[in-house]
Order: C-alpha cells, then sequence, then structure tokens
C-alpha cells in the first residue's frame, strides 16, 4: 500500500533575491543573516526584509529566503493582490518567472524595479525520490490534497516536485490554511487521479 499522508507548512509571502539586487537594496557585499534553517534543505529564512510595492499600494516586512538566487522572486498571497494593485498576478510554480508581473522593491540601501517576478505560488509538495516513489508520484503530477478539520476540505491541482535535494513537505499558503483552519505542522492526504 502507498504511502499517503504528508507534512504541510504554511508560506507566508517572502522574497527570493539575485546577488545582484542584494547588493542594490542592502549595499555592496552584504551577506544574507540567517535566523532560522527551512525544512527544505539548505533553504533558510533570514533577519532581512523589504518593502514590497505594486501600482496601488505596498506590503512592508517582507523576509527574505535564502540564499540567494539566479533571479528575484517575490512570492505573495492572493489577498496580497488588493493591497497592491497588482491585478492579473499569475499564479505560478517558483522560478517560472516569464509573463509574471514586475514589482518594486524597496530596502534599507537602494530599490529595484523588476519587469517580472511577482507571483503567487502554485501550491506543491516536495518529494525526495524515495519519497516519490512511496507514494507513486512522479515529477510534475498534479495530485489533490485533502486536509480533515472541522473545515475540512479537498485542494485540488497540487504540483508534485521531485528532486534529490528535496525532503518531503507540502507547501500551501497561509490564505490556503486559513481558509481551512490549519496551521504548519498538519497532515494532509495526497490523492492521486
Amino acid at each position: 500500500m502507498s504511502e499517503n499522508r504528508v507534512l504541510i507548512n504554511l508560506s507566508n509571502r517572502h522574497i527570493h533575491v539575485s546577488k545582484e539586487d542584494l547588493a542594490v537594496l542592502f549595499g555592496p557585499g552584504h551577506a544574507l543573516t540567517k535566523t532560522k534553517d527551512l525544512l527544505q534543505p539548505g533553504q533558510f529564512a533570514c533577519e532581512e526584509t523589504v518593502t514590497i510595492r505594486g501600482p496601488k499600494g505596498a506590503i512592508g516586512n517582507v523576509r527574505i529566503l535564502g540564499p540567494e538566487r539566479k533571479e528575484t522572486q517575490c512570492e505573495i498571497l492572493a489577498s496580497d493582490i488588493f493591497k497592491l494593485g497588482a491585478l492579473g498576478c499569475p499564479t505560478r510554480e517558483s522560478g517560472k518567472l516569464d509573463g509574471s508581473m514586475g514589482i518594486t522593491i524597496e530596502g534599507p540601501a537602494g530599490s529595484v524595479t523588476k519587469s517580472q517576478g511577482l507571483i503567487v505560488a502554485k501550491r506543491h509538495i516536495h518529494f525526495d525520490p524515495a519519497s516519490a516513489q512511496a507514494f507513486g508520484v512522479t515529477d510534475n503530477e498534479i495530485v489533490d490534497l485533502k486536509v480533515g478539520g472541522e473545515r475540512g476540505a479537498i485542494f485540488l491541482n497540487v504540483l508534485c516536485r521531485v528532486n534529490p535535494s528535496y525532503a518531503l513537505e507540502c507547501h500551501l499558503d497561509f490564505d490556503e490554511g486559513n481558509a481551512v483552519g490549519i496551521g504548519s505542522g498538519a497532515y494532509g492526504e495526497v490523492i492521486k487521479r
């Protein structure tokens, strides 16, 4: 019998920055300051925060997650779209930025305006290869996720991402978690289609 329960951790809005943008935002030579490790190996929350600005508004204290990335990317909640005035912000897999929205990012030393990089993150599950085999899923497969409890629901269209560098973990965002009354540390049932 295959596995089907997976740990869920909720993601808040956050940003990944390139080395070049980090230097503009925080000054040349600035290095990210780790505050805590995340479950995904090598990923960590940073002390540094920025303000993100859209056509109609701004949101401050957006946490940077490390390490630096090749391309700057900001992941927001669907409910942030209205505050920023970012109507039409696409839901995307992390790193799939073509055709995404632009964003201005403000740090203590300067600001950068990106022509793309603003997304609502697509709900997804990270699998290492052994876990993927145990669950009977493959990379880029779409599954559903059942969450129990008084406000339980089934989330459709959950992306499976399989990579040897991943740890088994489902990422929903705070909007999704709040909608079904769960927090980080809850479990969901993976439903194959």
